[in-house]
């Protein structure tokens, strides 16, 4: 069953075309990952998906509710929630208080201290850290903040922007196999990702992305194979 339809979407950054009717869907439970080259469209794509940009045009459809006009706290509250490129978590606060930041909008209090066990148990470095500040963390921990936080707010479909940039190789494998548990705890994801081997590598499908239209789609089997996307995207 269709989570997410995106539907001739397009999005302008001032008189630049950042999207052209771009078409594509996430199926509940699986692992879709949209690549291709920087400038491609790819974060643009994601923070109009959360309600941070305004399509210029299309539709986005959630659970077969357009939610394009709609405002990002809606969203959220709707069950989509976005680990933003670069992290973006909160300094100054520790490490427990960006993890009740995720959980800001729930209402449903008493489910939250399970929750943090939850977060705590697959991401152990952050329980042993939870008081510290979240700016001292290296990387790839800040990456799992972000990534705990965002599952803090219990969604069903969460937007995995760019999660392995800048992370020491250990830290990116560790990262591809936390995506796969939060697939197999039901959690459906969409994820934007330079390293296309990697992403294709655990997609159940891909979108491949260039200059704001999509120019090819398939398994993530397929598109590894595929001798066009091993020139373009994998060093083939």
């Amino acid at each position: 069953m269709s989570l997410l339809k995106v539907e001739d979407l397009s999005v302008n950054y001032g008189v630049i075309q950042a999207v052209k009717g771009v078409n594509f869907e996430v199926n509940e439970g699986e692992i879709v990952s949209l690549i291709g080259a920087n400038g491609a469209g790819k974060t643009t794509i994601l923070k109009t998906i959360s309600g941070i940009l305004k399509p210029a045009g299309g539709k986005i459809y959630y659970e077969d509710r357009e939610i394009q006009s709609e405002k990002s706290e809606k969203i959220v509250l709707g069950g989509i929630s976005q680990v933003p490129e670069g992290r973006h978590i909160f300094p100054g606060l520790t490490v427990m208080e960006n993890l009740q930041m995720g959980a800001f909008l729930r209402k449903d209090k008493a489910a939250l201290k399970n929750d943090y066990d939850a977060v705590f148990s697959r991401f152990p470095v952050l329980s042993e850290r939870k008081n510290q500040d979240a700016a001292t963390l290296s990387g790839g921990e800040q990456q799992m903040l972000a990534m705990g936080r965002a599952l803090m707010a219990k969604p069903k479909l969460i937007l995995l922007d760019e999660p392995s940039m800048g992370l020491a190789p250990i830290f990116i494998n560790e990262i591809f196999d936390i995506i796969k548990e939060i697939k197999k705890q039901g959690t459906t994801v969409l994820l934007i990702e330079q390293n296309a081997s990697k992403a294709l590598s655990i997609a159940d499908r891909g979108y491949v992305l260039a200059t704001g239209n999509i120019l090819m789609t398939g398994t993530g089997e397929e598109l590894l194979a595929n001798e066009d996307v091993q020139k373009a995207y994998l060093g083939g």
